[in-house]
């Protein structure tokens, strides 16, 4: 697919919608405004996310979904660069070894022409790749780590069987940084790899 092709493909934000829908189709539960409190700051807790997506509190993980979808729901990622819980009340500190959600899981769909790639999380969030939630890679030693915006500073770290699965759709584009992979969902490309 060339760029002129993605530019020409416009996303349905109607498409988008019926993908965001949870397996037995009703509308996902809405988020708590995390972004507009502004708690005091109550210290850190012994809470960790580790790089894989597990859940640790005080260096036991968290085996209950619900408990961590709860916690993952009031996560923030702040201009300090530390990641908080926040409620109305409070804002605890944690620490998270990379990405805080993991993307487990990719579909792709296909609607009026326009390709749209569906990730879901470890939590069961569930992202549609586009432009208000662009993919990414960092390269660490030569070596890919692609990402995925997920809401506000929080991304999900796509996992390697998911990565596999990208390129795998990916097609090869000359750019000006030159021969790039790309893949594209709801008419935007991103880039997956480099020769």
């Amino acid at each position: 697919m060339t760029d002129n092709t993605a530019s020409q493909l416009q996303s349905d934000p109607l498409a988008i919608a019926r993908l965001l829908k949870n397996a037995d189709g009703t509308e996902p539960k809405g988020l708590p405004p995390v972004h507009l409190w502004n708690p005091p700051y109550c210290g850190e807790i012994d809470m960790e996310i580790r790089q894989n997506g597990q859940w640790f509190y005080l260096g036991t993980p968290i085996e209950r979904l619900p408990l961590v979808k709860l916690f993952s729901s009031v996560l923030r990622h702040d201009d300090d660069g530390y990641y908080y819980l926040v409620t109305p009340v409070e804002r605890v500190r944690i620490r998270v070894e990379d990405a805080p959600f993991v993307a487990i899981t990719v579909e792709r769909h296909q609607e009026s022409g326009v390709e749209y790639l569906r990730f879901t999380t470890q939590t069961g969030d569930v992202i549609v790749a586009g432009k208000e939630h662009p993919l990414r890679v960092d390269y660490r030693n030569d070596e890919p780590r692609p990402y995925l915006h997920v809401r506000d500073r929080l991304e999900a770290l796509v996992s390697r069987n998911v990565y596999y699965q990208l390129v795998e759709w990916g097609e090869a584009q000359v750019t000006e940084e030159g021969q790039q992979l790309m893949v594209s969902s709801a008419g935007q490309l991103f880039e997956i790899g480099r020769f």
